[in-house]
């Protein structure tokens, strides 16, 4: 289990006498509880369209659970990040169990290469690829149907005797 969960957020702007039934809004936000998803939903939404948590209600949050949970896939996520010298987009991919996961790693990965913390990353989309869509050569090595990791220099243990007539055989 991971640290962060999907979760789908839908608020919308009060009505109003001039407005009686304003627009909803829809977001598929990645927090580790309810509370991170309804703060991140609030700051997106004020920076995108003129909705203040004050004017505005949440009309559901609900958590999105994977369909295939053991079946490994591959993600490409969209994301824009605040460096230390100005904003900028990025296209990852990842081959991961769920999305949750391949979110975790890509939050890992751009702490340790970008020094960019949670709170500076935005994840704009993320997407399943099909094997022929995948772009970055360290996924396509991995998609090789007959990959195979074997493991070259092995040394037997739990021989019974301190001394032995011959060497140890480590090749197979």
């Amino acid at each position: 289990m991971g640290r962060l969960h999907e979760y789908q957020v839908v608020g919308r702007k009060l009505p109003s006498a001039k407005v009686p039934v304003p627009r909803l809004y829809r977001m598929r936000l990645f927090a580790p509880n309810e509370v991170v998803a309804k703060s991140r939903f609030w700051y997106f939404l004020k920076k995108l369209k003129k909705v203040k948590k004050a004017a505005g209600e949440l009309v559901s949050i609900n958590e999105i659970f994977e369909k295939r949970p053991l079946q490994i896939k591959n993600y490409g996520i969209w994301l824009r990040y605040d460096s230390r010298s100005g904003t900028h987009n990025m296209y990852k991919e990842y081959r991961e169990l769920t999305r949750t996961d391949a979110v975790e790693a890509c939050y890992q990965d751009m702490s340790s290469r970008h020094r960019a913390r949670f709170s500076s990353i935005q994840i704009i989309r993320v997407g399943e690829l099909k094997t022929a869509t995948v772009r970055r050569p360290y996924i396509k090595q991995l998609l090789t149907p007959a990959l195979k990791f074997p493991l070259p220099h092995r040394v037997a243990r739990g021989t019974k005797s301190t001394f032995l007539g011959k060497r140890p055989s480590t090749f197979y």
